[in-house]
């Protein structure tokens, strides 16, 4: 038996190796961590939201807490499966939040700040493609927790069934079945609202 082999699957992963120097007061590890992880947590944020600013603020919110953390983290598993853990319960939290409110004002506000689409060439284009992007997200915000989380680990947070299930507790299996029938719902929220929709396909 090669005990090698052993030996470097019990190793933590380069992401981990640096939040053990971050635990241990190393400031620069862990800013190497925001730098590599932030862009693609602001593009999962952003999925719940449909707002930059709010993705990005919520980004701060994610390492805030891991900042927090540092000192009882443990590498049990791949490190980006402990960080979105923290980051798809903020991401719930801040959600839950926003719709308890009466009214938060974003899409207003964007609404607004948007110009007259007949000043703008190839306006009607772009309107039709952000009036589908709108389809969407109102799909996703009314899929149950499970669901959406699925969908948007696999599809947006490019994470694997496996790596998937272990973020949401549940088995390869159930989230196979979880992005199914998300990915089904949004595909008939689109088809309703006449857009041309290819098949479901499914993450890797």
């Amino acid at each position: 038996m090669d005990h090698t082999e052993d030996t470097a699957a019990l190793e933590p992963d380069p992401d981990a190796r640096l939040m053990l120097a971050a635990r241990a007061g190393d400031e620069e590890a862990f800013r190497a961590l925001f730098r590599k992880h932030a862009p693609r947590l602001v593009g999962y944020a952003d999925r719940f939201f449909r707002n930059r600013a709010v993705a990005e603020e919520v980004v701060q919110e994610i390492f805030l807490r891991v900042h927090r953390a540092r000192g009882g983290y443990e590498p049990r598993a791949r490190f980006t499966t402990w960080l979105y853990t923290i980051a798809s319960r903020v991401c719930l939290n801040e959600l839950r939040r926003r719709r308890s409110r009466p009214e938060d004002g974003l899409a207003q506000a964007s609404a607004e700040a948007a110009p007259d689409p007949g000043t703008i060439p190839g306006a009607e284009a772009a309107l039709a493609g952000r009036e589908l992007e709108g389809v969407v997200q109102r799909c996703l915000d009314r899929l149950p927790e499970h669901q959406r989380l699925a969908l948007v680990l696999t599809r947006f947070g490019e994470h694997a069934y496996a790596e998937a299930g272990e973020l949401l507790g549940v088995s390869e299996a159930a989230v196979k079945s979880l992005v199914f029938r998300a990915a089904s719902a949004v595909q008939q929220a689109l088809a309703e609202a006449g857009a041309d929709v290819p098949g479901a396909g499914g993450p890797r």
